[in-house]
């Protein structure tokens, strides 16, 4: 596939064995995506030797080549390859920002620990890890150093621990109470794999323009809303992509978009902890998350996880709310919580944060974001539960403001 590539064949590895991984290693580079590009036209040089590949890569000046070579390593894998060092060059800086010699990042090894295997060749790759080099110190890109949107005053990410706990409609409920109260909102579908802000908003028809290569957000009931949903050619059509495209979608969305001046952008995460959620605590200044949970002990577990993963990539917690709280029957009004009780003020206690407001368990919530007018929107008898949760969203949000940088240009 390459015609640079430089392929030695161990005495342990027939030739069959030999073209079948050099077969697989260039389908997973030509797969791997940084951003829209595939890693394949960024290398400069290969070499494998058995188990262990070389890449000489020259990389985007805003890649995180730790974070490449993790993604490769998980990627190969399967495919035999257990060592992975690579020689990364960056782009030289602009004029008048530095030295103008190209940043050499040092040679990287082990991007995934090798699995046991029988006989001589465990023993030759524990020896080759042995003589590894050490990793690349350079260190992820955190919360503190992401400077604001130039045009968003707050981001706000609305996050699960599980699937099911109605994530998704407390989302863009919330986004339209903010913009009931005054604010001028927006909305990023950031579940790539389950997108369902174009259905809940009624605009699932609706494609965005693009003008000079950037997305124009749907206007959806007065908020700005992308979704990858809008994108797809229709409702059946999957999501199958692997992390590292999920994830390049993500940031395709938030820096690929023209949004306008915005005082809230509500992010819809998928559920879980997963690569998407790392990307963004990595490349999106948020300002705080909110954590929607059932009382279900199962559903609590999953959202102090959430909560964990939060506190360790610093992004504040703005409080967690707590969904399907209370049934009423609507035939004998008789009130039951079927799912317990308690739950949601028990983990905002055990974690300091405020209980934002607690949500019913009511098919008329469900009916409404169904047709595409959700609750807030129809101003109907649940509307002032996610209004008093907007409301306390507002009350201590600017405490956790990041400061603007205006210079910044998309």
């Amino acid at each position: 596939m390459f015609n640079f590539m430089k392929k030695k064949t161990t005495k342990t590895e027939t030739p069959q064995q030999q073209a079948e991984r050099d077969s697989a290693v260039d389908k997973v580079l030509l797969g791997y995506e940084i951003g829209t590009v595939s890693i394949a036209t960024m290398v400069t040089g290969l070499e494998r030797d058995g188990e262990a590949l070389t890449l000489d890569l020259r990389l985007p000046q805003d890649s995180n080549p730790e974070a490449v070579q993790q993604e490769l390593g998980q990627l190969l894998h399967p495919h035999g390859i257990t060592t992975i060092h690579m020689n990364v060059r960056l782009p030289a800086p602009e004029k008048g920002s530095g030295s103008s010699l190209p940043k050499q990042m040092p040679k990287t090894t082990n991007a995934m620990e090798s699995q046991p295997s029988s006989g001589v060749n465990n023993n030759v790759s524990n020896a080759n890890n042995a003589n590894a080099e050490p990793p690349i110190t350079k260190a992820a890109p955190t919360q503190a150093s992401l400077a604001a949107h130039p045009r968003i005053r707050h981001i706000i990410v609305v996050a699960s621990g599980k699937g099911g706990v109605g994530k998704s409609t407390t989302t863009v409920n919330i986004a339209l109470a903010l913009q009931k109260l005054g604010n001028r909102v927006g909305v990023l579908d950031a579940d790539i794999y389950g997108p369902s802000m174009p259905t809940m908003l009624g605009v699932a028809d609706v494609k965005p323009e693009l003008e000079n290569d950037q997305f124009v957000p749907v206007e959806a009931h007065g908020l700005a809303m992308l979704s990858i949903g809008s994108l797809l050619d229709g409702d059946n059509t999957p999501v199958a992509w692997r992390g590292p495209k999920a994830t390049g979608a993500l940031m395709q969305l938030y820096n690929q978009t023209n949004w306008p001046q915005l005082d809230y952008l509500v992010i819809d995460m998928p559920p879980g902890t997963g690569d998407i959620q790392l990307t963004l605590a990595q490349r999106i200044p948020v300002t705080g998350a909110v954590i929607v949970t059932t009382p279900q002990h199962v559903a609590l577990l999953d959202a102090q996880k959430g909560i964990e993963m939060f506190n360790k990539t610093s992004i504040p917690v703005l409080g967690v709310v707590e969904n399907m709280a209370l049934h009423t029957c609507s035939n004998c009004n008789h009130t039951e919580a079927i799912f317990g009780t308690g739950g949601g003020e028990i983990i905002a206690e055990q974690y300091h944060v405020p209980l934002l407001g607690q949500l019913p368990l009511a098919s008329g919530i469900r009916a409404q974001v169904d047709k595409g007018e959700p609750s807030v929107l129809a101003d109907d008898e649940f509307a002032n539960y996610y209004i008093n949760i907007a409301k306390n969203i507002e009350t201590n949000i600017d405490k956790f403001a990041k400061p603007v940088d205006d210079k910044r240009i998309f």
